[in-house]
Protein backbone atom coordinates (compact mmCIF):
# COMPACT_ATOMS: atom_id res chain seq x y z
CA UNK A 1 0.00 0.00 0.00
CA UNK A 2 2.79 2.40 0.89
CA UNK A 3 4.69 1.61 -2.31
CA UNK A 4 1.57 2.28 -4.36
CA UNK A 5 1.07 5.60 -2.56
CA UNK A 6 4.60 6.65 -3.59
CA UNK A 7 4.40 5.31 -7.14
CA UNK A 8 0.88 6.46 -8.04
CA UNK A 9 1.62 10.22 -8.40
CA UNK A 10 4.58 9.46 -10.67
CA UNK A 11 2.50 7.08 -12.78
CA UNK A 12 -0.34 9.61 -13.08
CA UNK A 13 2.13 12.31 -14.14
CA UNK A 14 3.60 9.98 -16.77
CA UNK A 15 0.11 9.17 -18.04
CA UNK A 16 -0.81 12.86 -18.31
CA UNK A 17 2.47 13.69 -20.06
CA UNK A 18 1.94 10.85 -22.56
CA UNK A 19 -1.63 12.03 -23.22
CA UNK A 20 -0.46 15.62 -23.79
CA UNK A 21 2.30 14.47 -26.14
CA UNK A 22 -0.20 12.37 -28.11
CA UNK A 23 -2.64 15.27 -28.35
CA UNK A 24 0.11 17.65 -29.48
CA UNK A 25 1.30 15.21 -32.13
CA UNK A 26 -2.29 14.73 -33.36
CA UNK A 27 -2.85 18.50 -33.66
CA UNK A 28 0.50 18.95 -35.43
CA UNK A 29 -0.38 16.28 -38.02
CA UNK A 30 -3.89 17.68 -38.51
CA UNK A 31 -2.63 21.26 -38.95
CA UNK A 32 -0.03 20.18 -41.53
CA UNK A 33 -2.54 17.99 -43.38
CA UNK A 34 -4.99 20.91 -43.52
CA UNK A 35 -2.29 23.12 -45.07
CA UNK A 36 -1.52 20.40 -47.60
CA UNK A 37 -5.21 20.01 -48.51
CA UNK A 38 -5.52 23.74 -49.16
CA UNK A 39 -2.37 23.76 -51.29
CA UNK A 40 -3.56 20.71 -53.24
CA UNK A 41 -6.77 22.54 -54.08
CA UNK A 42 -4.89 25.62 -55.23
CA UNK A 43 -2.29 23.72 -57.26
CA UNK A 44 -4.87 22.16 -59.60
CA UNK A 45 -4.83 25.04 -62.12
CA UNK A 46 -4.08 28.73 -62.48
CA UNK A 47 -7.76 29.43 -61.83
CA UNK A 48 -7.80 27.59 -58.49
CA UNK A 49 -4.44 29.15 -57.59
CA UNK A 50 -6.09 32.57 -57.72
CA UNK A 51 -8.95 31.37 -55.48
CA UNK A 52 -7.60 32.11 -52.00
CA UNK A 53 -11.02 31.61 -50.43
CA UNK A 54 -11.26 28.13 -51.96
CA UNK A 55 -7.82 27.16 -50.63
CA UNK A 56 -8.72 28.42 -47.16
CA UNK A 57 -12.05 26.56 -47.26
CA UNK A 58 -10.29 23.34 -48.30
CA UNK A 59 -7.83 23.71 -45.43
CA UNK A 60 -10.49 24.48 -42.84
CA UNK A 61 -12.70 21.64 -44.08
CA UNK A 62 -9.83 19.16 -43.82
CA UNK A 63 -8.99 20.37 -40.31
CA UNK A 64 -12.59 20.68 -39.09
CA UNK A 65 -11.80 18.57 -36.01
CA UNK A 66 -9.05 20.96 -34.83
CA UNK A 67 -10.42 23.67 -32.54
CA UNK A 68 -9.38 27.21 -33.43
CA UNK A 69 -7.78 26.34 -36.78
CA UNK A 70 -7.07 29.34 -39.00
CA UNK A 71 -5.64 29.41 -42.51
CA UNK A 72 -4.17 31.90 -44.96
CA UNK A 73 -3.43 31.34 -48.64
CA UNK A 74 -1.26 33.12 -51.17
CA UNK A 75 0.00 32.74 -54.71
CA UNK A 76 3.31 33.78 -56.28
CA UNK A 77 5.08 33.37 -59.59
CA UNK A 78 8.67 33.13 -60.75
CA UNK A 79 7.86 34.95 -64.01
CA UNK A 80 8.53 38.68 -64.11
CA UNK A 81 6.15 41.31 -65.44
CA UNK A 82 2.90 39.80 -64.09
CA UNK A 83 0.37 41.13 -61.59
CA UNK A 84 1.03 38.15 -59.29
CA UNK A 85 3.44 38.54 -56.38
CA UNK A 86 6.98 37.44 -57.22
CA UNK A 87 8.26 34.35 -55.41
CA UNK A 88 11.24 34.90 -53.16
CA UNK A 89 13.07 32.52 -50.89
CA UNK A 90 14.60 29.09 -51.03
CA UNK A 91 11.22 27.32 -50.79
CA UNK A 92 10.53 28.05 -54.46
CA UNK A 93 12.39 26.41 -57.34
CA UNK A 94 12.54 29.43 -59.66
CA UNK A 95 15.99 28.50 -61.01
CA UNK A 96 14.79 25.30 -62.69
CA UNK A 97 11.23 26.53 -63.38
CA UNK A 98 11.47 30.26 -64.26
CA UNK A 99 7.78 30.55 -65.27
CA UNK A 100 6.28 28.46 -62.47
CA UNK A 101 3.45 29.59 -60.24
CA UNK A 102 3.25 28.43 -56.63
CA UNK A 103 0.60 28.44 -53.94
CA UNK A 104 1.30 28.59 -50.23
CA UNK A 105 -1.14 27.76 -47.45
CA UNK A 106 -0.27 28.51 -43.82
CA UNK A 107 -2.35 27.08 -40.99
CA UNK A 108 -2.21 27.43 -37.24
CA UNK A 109 -4.14 26.29 -34.18
CA UNK A 110 -3.79 26.89 -30.45
CA UNK A 111 -2.82 24.01 -28.16
CA UNK A 112 -3.03 23.82 -24.37
CA UNK A 113 -1.74 21.05 -22.12
CA UNK A 114 -4.04 19.19 -19.74
CA UNK A 115 -2.00 20.28 -16.72
CA UNK A 116 0.83 22.82 -16.44
CA UNK A 117 4.33 21.32 -16.31
CA UNK A 118 7.24 23.16 -14.70
CA UNK A 119 9.56 24.68 -17.30
CA UNK A 120 7.26 23.86 -20.24
CA UNK A 121 4.77 26.39 -21.66
CA UNK A 122 1.17 25.30 -21.05
CA UNK A 123 -0.11 26.82 -24.29
CA UNK A 124 1.43 27.29 -27.71
CA UNK A 125 0.50 27.75 -31.35
CA UNK A 126 0.98 24.81 -33.70
CA UNK A 127 1.77 25.94 -37.25
CA UNK A 128 1.67 24.19 -40.60
CA UNK A 129 2.78 25.23 -44.08
CA UNK A 130 2.44 23.73 -47.54
CA UNK A 131 3.90 25.06 -50.81
CA UNK A 132 3.01 23.45 -54.13
CA UNK A 133 3.68 24.26 -57.76
CA UNK A 134 0.57 24.94 -59.82
CA UNK A 135 -0.13 22.42 -62.58
CA UNK A 136 -0.47 23.51 -66.18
Amino acid sequence: MVELAFALPVLVLLLLAAADFGRLFYVWIAVNNAARAGAQYGSQSVITAANSAGMILAALTDGANVAGLTATASQCTCATGTNVTACSGSSYNCTNAPYATYVEVDTQAPFSTIVPYPGIPSSLTVKGKAIMQVSG
